[in-house]
């Protein structure tokens, strides 16, 4: 496993802290309407972090019963969102903001997934011999 992670490096972490946060804002978009409900967001850098601390200090399980450690986003990298306007019915979500920062996520598990793509091209070849 240490061979894969040092192939791809970082990529792969950025990759599903990425999906996690694509999710946490399809939430958002998807309770825009709900009354009191609260925009979240996930604080990728602070994310990353701990997932490269967490990498660093990873426990090994000797036996396949072992339970592993979590890798889902951590309480402290998810984040209320500041509504600039608030709603009457105490619900934070903006839809114009929302929309914003989902198809800037978007792009950015595209770039990501194609440095992905791009390592993988290149063990691929190593394989290959070309």
């Amino acid at each position: 496993m240490n061979l894969l992670n040092s192939t791809f490096g970082i990529h792969a972490q950025a990759l599903r802290i990425r999906g996690q946060r694509l999710e946490v804002l399809a939430q958002n978009i998807a309770n825009a309407d709900t009354p009191s409900y609260k925009a979240r967001d996930i604080d990728f850098k602070s994310a990353l972090g701990q997932a490269q601390s967490l990498q660093e200090k990873a426990i090994t399980t000797t036996r396949v019963g072992h339970i592993r450690h979590s890798e889902a986003a951590s309480e402290s990298s998810l984040m209320y969102r500041v509504p600039f306007n608030t709603a009457f019915d105490g619900n934070t979500v903006e839809m114009s903001v929302e929309q914003a920062q989902y198809g800037k996520a978007a792009a950015d598990y595209q770039a990501t997934l194609q440095f992905l793509e791009d390592d993988i091209s290149g063990v691929r070849k190593a394989l290959r011999g070309d």
